[in-house]
């Protein structure tokens, strides 16, 4: 069972990054008029391999966070209810929900960060791909002067999500790893515990009478709702957190968080908090109805061993 959680996790991942890279751009490139002209822009200069850049790390690791994002809102569940209710088993309340949410999403930061930095830099390491000259046609007359010789396309800071990992630590040190976890902090933790919270709420709405649980219909609806909610809470930090991430490649522009936010709304308006919204959302929703699925039948395989 917990294999094909697993590869659930890691297919969600694949299946959905090319958005999470569309986005990225969008957050961190205000050339970009929209979804398509950067989606058309990022085709023609790097063709398919361009929405796939850095790919390799998020589905190495997607396993590992989620189980510590899951188990951390249980273990700490557990204990608010049995401190609190005298049983870890106790229904908790919709507080004792939201802090474990919170927990969660504050413990994951440490895991995620270092990668979330290695991701983004390499998707917003823009390759443009050379064209060969067509030989099939020569001219009709030959150059009076030989033609200067074709100067190398500059080859790329980074080669893949390992050297990214170790440039940023050689030339950044630990800081450059944990950059912009400042914005990752708030928001995972907001985040996080509106994901948990909307999540119960809705699948206590969505049980049928007589039942304790929701059947599979209600936790994909749930479980869809509740991750499109946590992104729309999260996105404003997710755009800062992109940008602060971002800003190491080139001359930096960003001192902070704040000054990151600052500068971002004056120079944008509060529309660029939002950039990516959309892309989130419609990204959030299937990858969240099959999360919770496998979610609730690892639970419900968990129940049945413990009686």
């Amino acid at each position: 069972m917990r294999h094909g959680v697993d590869k659930k996790c890691v297919c969600g991942v694949a299946v959905g990054y090319p958005l999470d890279t569309v986005k990225v751009k969008i957050q961190t490139e205000p050339k970009y008029r929209g979804i398509w002209h950067c989606v058309w822009d990022t085709y023609r200069q790097e063709r398919v391999r361009g929405f796939y850049r850095g790919l390799s790390l998020p589905v190495c690791t997607v396993s590992l966070v989620s189980s510590v994002s899951f188990g951390t809102y249980r273990h700490c569940l557990a204990h608010i209810c049995r401190f609190r209710y005298g049983s870890p088993d106790a229904k908790p309340a919709k507080p004792d929900i939201t802090l474990s949410g919170f927990a969660s999403g504050l413990v994951r930061v440490f895991l995620t960060s270092p990668t979330e930095v290695a991701k983004v830099r390499l998707q917003t390491q823009t390759q443009t791909q050379q064209r060969r000259p067509s030989a099939s046609w020569p001219s009709a007359a030959p150059p009076m002067c030989p033609a200067p010789p074709a100067r190398s396309a500059p080859r790329p800071k980074y080669r893949g999500p390992l050297h990214c990992l170790a440039t940023v630590a050689r030339e950044e040190g630990l800081r450059g790893l944990y950059k912009g976890s400042s914005a990752l902090l708030f928001r995972d933790g907001h985040s996080f515990a509106t994901y948990f919270l909307s999540y119960t709420i809705l699948c206590e709405q969505l049980t049928p009478a007589g039942h304790s649980r929701p059947d599979v219909l209600g936790v994909l609806v749930a479980g869809g709702c509740a991750g499109v909610l946590a992104w729309a809470v999260a996105t404003p930090m997710d755009v800062i957190k992109s940008r602060l991430q971002a800003d190491g490649q080139g001359q930096r522009r960003y001192r902070g968080l704040l000054h990151c936010v600052v500068t971002s709304v004056r120079e944008e308006g509060p529309r660029v908090l939002f950039k990516g919204l959309t892309l989130n959302c419609c990204r959030a929703f299937p990858v969240n109805m099959v999360v919770f699925v496998a979610y609730e039948a690892v639970l419900g395989l968990i129940r049945g061993l413990s009686t």
